[in-house]
């Protein structure tokens, strides 16, 4: 069967590839090379097979670079002609209309030159302002569980919604646009604040705006308070979504009353936060507080460099099996486009296509817009900073420089702040805020707390409470800590177990106490530079309990697989369905019929406590040590 394919029609039989210089290759048939036969023309979609046959090349070369790309494809597997087109550069091939995916020239002809050495890590802030123009405001939607954010995001872009065929399937790609008297507004679709704080915390400054939905009927939740923390930590001007205006028992200056209570004085009150009634049931108010989020934008004068190389921010990411790697980036400056080469956190690509959040194919995203992101050779991370460079040598070798600089830090943490820290900087003449997120049993313990706490200030070192809330101390007030470079406090709480796992990942200092004049004296003592050495805990190892035997009356011997770290003599607690039932210490550990002194990860064991004896199977003993952090005092 003809078919239109330069250079190959009336061939026959199994070819090898030309060599790259040129040569002759022994058996196979000596032919001009594709590639000085000028620009190859590809079709819309093309199998693995049929470009391989179209380049002349070995269809294992195709999937070989498809696999680069993070595509896993087979020989008849049909891949689009962005990716055909990538393949085809990397072989060195000459694609028709490869201005548009050079990387190097927009369609005017007016983008910059990417990103040099020397200024790759200049951050779209410092652009020359006379290069400046007005770019759309770019806001996160936050509040309690239940108060009608979904709702409310859904009701604003119902227009865009309602124009998708009905069907079909809907991309999520994390944010959305919607246009209101000609201006665009980019809503970003993040889970809460979580994930708000999440990307703060890898340094991404995202948001322009932050809408707090509050239900007039509900009124100010702890969720809506969690919200306002991380909105007023981020710097971010918040404007109030007064959600379920049109509800009989809405009761909307009760609400009013208790944000000023929490800090938030509106306009009617004579404070400066924008307050908008809205239903997002009967869609009432919505252009109001659009108007009011463009007039909040409009204050704070939002601009960026559309001609320069693309910044950008990672808002999620995930590993799709026909496609590869595919991250949502928010492009917060300059222009990204398709071929453009990126480097991402620890990965770099090609940009192999772009989509915006209709989930149409684009060649370009400007700034203040969400596209999806194609080419990457692995899966980024949320908050990644995205930029665009100059070729592949430069990708490979920022790449490698960070990847080396994340394995030279080793355990050293994050430089999260601790008071130990806030000691040394005080000497230096450093320090000059100690932020804390407290956490009380009750709120009545919080006024108490919150009050001594105040008494603490001293002239040169302020003390600030970020957000304080009743109940147990959860990974949200950790990812908070850890973007605002905060300790943890905590009075007659306790640290859930995922919690505790994040704190040790982002080294977040939490403190817990039963007595309140312990806590401030702590705080005070860090404040006034004259805190005691401290004894922290240091968790050796864990191991699951297999089997339980009895040995005697009131002797029990869990039979042990040691999972984490090591098992040692000394102190131990039990964990059962993800909470701790016992503290006590591990009296004997035998390896077979062996007295040891630990035992790895990976090994079995016979473990026995010197008073619990209740273990059951499924248990995790977990081995821990104090140990006193002991240091001079400068001077």
């Amino acid at each position: 069967m003809a078919r239109s394919r330069s250079g190959t029609r009336g061939r026959r039989g199994p070819r090898k590839p030309p060599r790259r210089d040129g040569a002759f290759v022994p058996g196979s048939v000596q032919v001009a090379d594709p590639r000085e036969r000028g620009a190859i023309e590809l079709p819309g979609t093309i199998t693995v097979k049929e470009l391989a046959e179209l380049l002349g090349v070995n269809p294992a070369d195709i999937i070989r670079e498809l696999i680069k790309s993070g595509i896993f494809a087979t020989i008849n597997q049909l891949v689009d002609r962005d990716t055909a087109s990538l393949v085809a550069g990397e072989l060195g091939y000459e694609v028709a209309e490869a201005a548009q995916a050079s990387g190097t020239n927009g369609a005017d002809g007016e983008i910059d030159s990417p990103i040099t050495e020397a200024t790759k890590e200049v951050l779209y802030e410092e652009d020359d302002p006379s290069l400046l123009q007005p770019r759309a405001p770019i806001v996160t939607v936050m509040g309690h569980v239940d108060h009608g954010k979904t709702s409310l995001l859904d009701a604003i872009r119902t227009t865009e919604v309602a124009a998708r065929e009905r069907g079909g399937i809907t991309q999520h790609i994390g944010a959305s646009e919607v246009t209101h008297d000609g201006k665009r507004v980019v809503f970003l679709d993040t889970p809460g604040h979580e994930a708000f704080t999440a990307m703060r915390a890898r340094g991404a400054r995202v948001t322009d705006i932050a809408v707090v939905v509050v239900a007039a009927d509900d009124g100010v939740m702890p969720q809506t308070l969690e919200a306002i923390s991380h909105a007023k930590a981020a710097k971010v001007p918040i404007v109030i979504a007064l959600n379920k205006i049109d509800k009989p028992d809405a009761n909307p200056d009760r609400v009013k009353t208790q944000l000023t209570e929490a800090g938030i004085v509106v306009e009617e009150y004579g404070g400066e936060v924008p307050l908008v009634p809205v239903s997002a049931k009967t869609r009432l108010g919505l252009d109001e507080l659009l108007e009011m989020i463009l007039l909040v934008a409009d204050i704070q004068e939002l601009k960026a460099n559309p001609k320069r190389p693309a910044v950008g921010t990672i808002v999620e990411a995930e590993l799709d099996k026909g496609r590869g790697p595919v991250a949502t980036a928010l492009v917060q400056t300059g222009t990204l486009k398709v071929g453009d080469i990126i480097v991402v956190g620890e990965t770099s690509g090609r940009v192999r296509a772009l989509e915006n959040d209709k989930g149409k194919r684009v060649t370009k995203a400007g700034p203040s817009s969400a596209v999806v992101v194609l080419g990457l050779s692995e899966v980024p991370a949320a908050g990644d900073i995205l930029r665009v460079v100059s070729d592949d040598k430069e990708a490979r070798a920022m790449v490698e420089s960070r990847k080396a600089a994340t394995a030279a830090k080793g355990g050293e943490g994050s430089g999260r702040a601790t008071l130990e820290d806030l000691y040394r900087q005080i000497q230096a003449g450093q320090a000059k805020e100690l932020r804390v997120i407290l956490k009380a049993d009750v709120s009545g313990s919080l006024g108490a707390i919150t009050y001594a706490l105040e008494q603490l200030d001293q002239d040169e070192i302020r003390l600030n409470v970020l957000h304080e809330g009743a109940g147990d101390i959860t990974d949200n007030d950790i990812m908070l800590a850890a973007a605002s470079n905060a300790i943890v406090v905590g009075f007659n709480t306790k640290i859930t177990e995922t919690a505790r796992r994040a704190a040790e990942a982002e080294r977040v200092d939490v403190r817990l106490y039963d007595i309140i004049y312990k806590l401030t004296a702590d705080i005070e003592a860090a404040l006034k530079g004259l805190l005691e050495p401290e004894v922290i805990e240091v968790v050796e190892g864990r191991a699951e309990v297999r089997q339980v035997f009895r040995v005697g009356k009131n002797t029990v011997i869990a039979g042990s697989f040691v999972t984490d770290g090591r098992i040692v003599r000394g102190n131990a607690r039990v964990w059962r369905g993800g909470k701790v039932i016992a503290t006590d210490k591990i009296e004997s550990l035998r390896r077979f019929r062996d007295d040891v002194r630990e035992v790895a990860t990976n090994y079995e064991c016979g473990i026995g406590l010197a008073g619990f004896h209740d273990l059951v199977e499924g248990d995790v003993i977990e081995c821990f040590t104090s140990q006193t952090l002991s240091r001079a005092v400068a001077g």
